[in-house]
C-alpha cells in the first residue's frame, strides 16, 4: 500500500503564488517604478542625463573600484576564509568577529574612520603620503573604502565550503602523488569556485550601492572621486526624482548583466564538477 507523500508547505502553487506576491511587493514593483519613473519626463531627457560627463565619470568610477575590489577580496578573502577554516591559533575567535566588524559598524562611522586613518595626517595615509602615494580624496581612497565593506562577503560564502571539504579527498590526492600545488588546483579550488563566486557578486553588488563609507574618504571631487549614489542622492535632494531615477536604471540594468553573467558562470561551474566521471 502506497501513502501519499506529505509537505510541510501546504503545495506548490500556493507556496509559489505567496512567494511571488512576496518578491512584486518588495523588488519587482519598485525596480519597475524605477523604469516608469524615468520615462515620466522623456527617454530623450534620461539620456542627455545619463551621457553627462559628470554622470559617465562616476559610472567609470563606481564600477571600476566595485569590480577591482571585489576582485582584491576574493583573493585576500579566500586566504583569510582559508586560515579560520582550516589552522588554530591564538585569538582564532577575534579575527573570526573582526571579520564581521564591516557587517556591525554603521556605513558613516566606517566612512570617518577610514577618512581619519588615510588622510595625509592619519596613521596610514602618513606612511604612503611619506611614499608619495596619496589615498583619501583620491580614487585610491574609494577602493578602499568598497574593499573594506566587501571583504566579509567573500570569507563568510567561502569559510563553511572550506570546513566542509573532508580531508579525505587531499589525502586521495596526495596518495596518488598529487603535490600540495596540484591539490589545491585540482581539488581544492573546484568545490570552493561557486561560493567564492557568490561571495565576488556579493561584494561587487554591495560596493556599488555602497554610500555612507566612501563619500567621506571620496572627497566628492566632480569628475574625479564623485561615486553614482552620490549623485543620485544629489538629483533627489533637489526633486528631480525623475534624473534619480534615469541614473538609477543604469546602475540597476548593468549590475542585473553582470550578476546574471556570474550566475551562469556558477551554474556551469556546478554542472561541471556534477558530470559524470568528475
Amino acid at each position: 500500500m502506497r501513502f501519499k507523500r506529505s509537505s510541510i508547505l501546504p503545495g506548490f502553487w500556493p507556496a509559489f503564488a505567496f512567494a511571488l506576491s512576496y518578491l512584486s511587493l518588495l523588488v519587482l514593483i519598485p525596480l519597475s517604478s524605477v523604469a516608469l519613473t524615468t520615462a515620466s519626463e522623456g527617454w530623450g531627457r534620461a539620456w542627455r542625463i545619463i551621457t553627462a560627463p559628470q554622470v559617465l565619470a562616476s559610472l567609470r568610477l563606481s564600477f571600476g573600484a566595485s569590480l577591482a575590489a571585489a576582485l582584491i577580496n576574493s583573493v585576500f578573502g579566500f586566504l583569510v576564509a582559508w586560515v579560520l577554516a582550516r589552522y588554530q591559533f591564538p585569538g582564532k575567535r577575534l579575527v573570526d568577529a573582526l571579520v564581521d566588524l564591516p557587517f556591525a559598524l554603521p556605513t558613516a562611522v566606517a566612512g570617518i574612520t577610514l577618512a581619519a586613518l588615510y588622510s595625509e595626517t592619519g596613521w596610514i595615509g602618513s606612511v604612503f603620503a611619506q611614499a608619495g602615494i596619496r589615498v583619501a580624496y583620491t580614487p585610491l581612497g574609494v577602493l578602499v573604502a568598497l574593499t573594506f565593506i566587501g571583504l566579509p562577503f567573500v570569507v563568510r560564502s567561502v569559510q563553511p565550503v572550506l570546513e566542509d571539504i573532508e580531508q579525505e579527498a587531499e589525502e586521495a590526492a596526495a596518495s596518488l602523488g598529487a603535490g600540495r600545488g596540484q591539490t589545491f588546483r585540482l581539488v581544492l579550488f573546484p568545490l570552493a569556485r561557486p561560493a567564492l563566486l557568490t561571495g565576488f557578486a556579493l561584494a561587487f553588488a554591495r560596493g556599488l550601492g555602497e554610500y555612507g563609507s566612501v563619500v567621506f574618504i571620496s572627497g566628492n571631487i566632480p569628475l574625479r572621486t564623485e561615486i553614482t549614489p552620490l549623485l543620485i542622492i544629489t538629483r533627489l535632494e533637489q526633486y528631480d526624482y525623475a534624473g534619480a531615477a534615469a541614473i538609477a536604471l543604469v546602475m540597476l540594468a548593468a549590475s542585473l548583466v553582470l550578476l546574471f553573467a556570474i550566475n551562469l558562470l556558477q551554474w556551469r561551474t556546478r554542472r561541471a564538477m556534477e558530470a559524470p566521471g568528475l
